[in-house]
C-alpha cells in the first residue's frame, strides 16, 4: 500500500500564494511518484485538526511558507499528533525563521554576517539608527524578501510602509554585490546560484515573477569564494538541526567576501525555485527531490 501524504499549503501568511503553487507542484511530482496524495488549503486550523483525525495521514508534506508554516507554529502541532512532517523540526524552524537569533548561530560558528541592530518602526522613526546608509530594513520574521527596503536617503525612509509600527525589524547594512543562494540537502551543500535581478533588486516580485531575474548556475565567482559560500550554508544547516534541505542567502564582493544573510529552514519548492533547480543542476529530479523529502519525514517523538 502506498503512504498517504497530505500537501499542507497556503496558510496565513504573506507568502500563502508561493505556498499554493509549491503544494500544487509538489502534490503533483507526488501522485506520478505513485503515493496516495491529497491537499489541504490551510484556512481553518480546527478543520486542518478534524482532517488530521479523520484520515490520519502517513506523511504531512509541509509547503506551508512564512508565519505560522515555517516557524515551528505547525511543527509543534505535528509533533504532539505524532504525525511525520518533512523539513525541518520546531527549534531549527523557530530559530531560522527569527533572522536576529539566526545571526548570533552565525557568529558563534564564525560565520559572516551584516552588521545591524534589532529594533522597532516606531523606534527608528523617533530615534534613527547607528546603522550608516544606505542600510536594510527587514521584518525580524519572515520571508521571500517581503517587507524589505533598502534606504539610500530620507526619500526612502519616508516611503517605508509604518502601519505596524510595532513590528520587530532589523536594521543592518547594505552589503554590495552578488546576491547568492546555496541549497543543503542531507548536510551537503549542492552548489551556488547567482542571482541577478533584471531590475531593482531581487525581491518578491523578482522571485516569483517568469523572466525577471537570471539564474547563473554555477554562481562565477572565486573558487574560495564559492568554497567559503558551500561551507558557510553547511555550517548553518548544522547548527540549527535543519532536517533534509534549507537553503542560505548571502552576498559577495572583494572587499567583505561572503557575508550570510539569512537561512530558509523549508525553502520554496516552485516552478522558479532555487532547490529544485539546484537539485536538477546536481542530477537530480523534482519528483525525486519531493520524493526524497516524503520518505525521510518524522516528528520529534514522545517517549513515555
Amino acid at each position: 500500500m502506498s503512504k498517504k501524504v497530505l500537501v499542507l499549503m497556503g496558510g496565513f501568511s504573506a507568502e500563502r500564494e508561493v505556498s499554493l503553487v509549491t503544494g500544487q507542484g509538489a502534490a503533483e511530482a507526488l501522485g506520478k511518484s505513485g503515493y496516495d496524495v491529497k491537499t489541504f488549503d490551510l484556512t481553518d486550523v480546527w478543520a486542518l485538526v478534524q482532517e488530521l483525525k479523520d484520515n490520519r495521514p502517513d506523511v504531512v508534506f509541509n509547503a506551508l511558507h512564512g508565519n505560522f508554516g515555517e516557524d515551528g507554529e505547525i511543527q509543534g502541532l505535528l509533533d504532539l499528533l505524532q504525525i511525520p512532517y518533512t523539513h525541518s523540526g520546531l527549534k531549527a524552524s523557530a530559530v531560522g525563521m527569527d533572522k536576529d537569533l539566526t545571526k548570533m548561530v552565525c557568529r558563534s560558528c564564525g560565520i559572516k554576517v551584516a552588521n545591524g541592530e534589532k529594533t522597532a518602526l516606531k523606534n527608528l522613526r523617533e530615534h534613527g539608527t547607528k546603522i550608516s546608509m544606505p542600510y536594510v530594513i527587514k521584518p525580524v520574521s519572515d520571508g521571500s524578501s517581503v517587507g524589505v527596503y533598502i534606504i539610500k536617503d530620507v526619500q526612502d525612509l519616508s516611503a517605508v510602509d509604518d502601519s505596524e509600527k510595532d513590528r520587530e525589524i532589523l536594521i543592518e547594512e547594505y552589503i554590495e554585490g552578488k546576491e547568492l543562494t546555496v541549497s543543503v540537502l542531507n548536510g551537503k551543500a549542492l552548489t551556488v546560484t547567482e542571482m541577478r535581478p533584471k531590475s531593482g533588486f531581487y525581491d518578491y516580485k523578482a522571485k516569483y515573477t517568469d523572466g525577471m531575474t537570471d539564474h547563473i548556475i554555477p554562481a562565477e565567482l572565486p573558487k574560495a569564494a564559492f568554497e567559503t559560500a558551500l561551507a558557510y550554508a553547511e555550517m548553518l544547516h548544522q547548527a540549527l538541526g535543519c532536517h533534509t534541505v534549507s537553503r542560505t542567502d548571502m552576498r559577495y564582493n572583494e572587499k567583505d567576501g561572503v557575508v550570510v544573510l539569512e537561512i530558509n529552514t523549508n525553502p520554496g519548492m516552485t516552478p522558479l525555485s532555487l532547490v529544485p533547480e539546484q537539485f536538477k543542476h546536481m542530477g537530480g529530479s523534482y519528483e525525486e527531490l519531493c520524493r526524497i523529502l516524503v520518505e525521510e519525514a518524522k516528528c520529534r517523538k514522545i517517549s513515555r
